[in-house]
């Protein structure tokens, strides 16, 4: 099957199957949405929900942030991972954006990317979440579904090369869109270790599928990520 084919038949089944998806992170505004994205970095959407409220009651705005320490922040988040490094971004990134942006968020991605804690990744989550642009966020799950459908190719080992490659075959107007559909399918059928493939509706077109249970396919991912560089990718990447 050629790739334009399977691009086709990934959007028609999420289009009708699944036509609205959002983010499993809660936020009421873009503050508070970029704020849960940093904390979300190798750490479950779930965990972070669970400590927003808090943290928001005690720096429910950019300045409010902007006046605390790392130190202020660490007891409220610190059973996410890396806390330390991460109220260090947080106090960064409400400094910068009263100081710099006068307390909104920016919306592009030089702008974004200029805010502490926030890499490619986690910029292209706000460009497509809030300001609804054509960007797509590839995270480890991205990564991984896209190989296994194959809707990215072997030699494409980068997140930036995997984004190119999905920004290139999926209209502008569902790209949004698709950036929440391959996340949540990985996060659900899709998953690292043993992958749910019986349950799966797209296992008719899954390079991973037929290689493992089907018709060989040479090209398909081996069990786990796909390339071997996928073990090197970290949640934000900046490349």
């Amino acid at each position: 099957m050629r790739k334009p084919e399977r691009f086709r038949r990934f959007l028609d089944y999420f289009t009708t199957n699944f036509p609205e998806p959002q983010t499993e992170l809660h936020y009421g505004n873009p503050y508070e949405l970029i704020v849960a994205v940093v904390l979300s970095a190798q750490c479950t959407d779930k965990r972070v929900n669970q400590i927003m409220p808090a943290l928001l009651a005690q720096f429910p705005t950019p300045a409010h942030l902007a006046a605390a320490s790392p130190d202020d922040i660490f007891p409220l988040i610190r059973s996410v991972s890396y806390p330390n490094n991460k109220a260090k971004h947080l106090a960064g990134l409400g400094r910068l954006l009263t100081e710099e942006f006068n307390s909104e968020v920016p919306s592009t991605l030089e702008e974004l990317q200029r805010l502490p804690g926030v890499g490619r990744k986690t910029a292209n989550v706000i460009l497509s979440v809030i300001y609804n642009q054509p960007t797509m966020a590839v995270d480890t799950h991205v990564f991984r579904v896209s190989h296994r459908l194959g809707l990215a190719a072997l030699t494409a080992t980068t997140p930036l090369a995997v984004e190119k490659e999905l920004v290139r075959y999926i209209p502008e107007a569902l790209i949004p869109k698709a950036h929440h559909w391959l996340i949540l399918h990985g996060r659900y059928i899709c998953v690292a270790r043993q992958p749910k493939c019986a349950i799966c509706p797209l296992k008719d077109f899954c390079k991973y599928y037929a290689q493992h249970f089907g018709e060989p396919a040479p090209s398909a991912c081996k069990q786990g990520s796909a390339p071997k560089q996928a073990s090197t990718i970290l949640p934000d990447s900046t490349t």
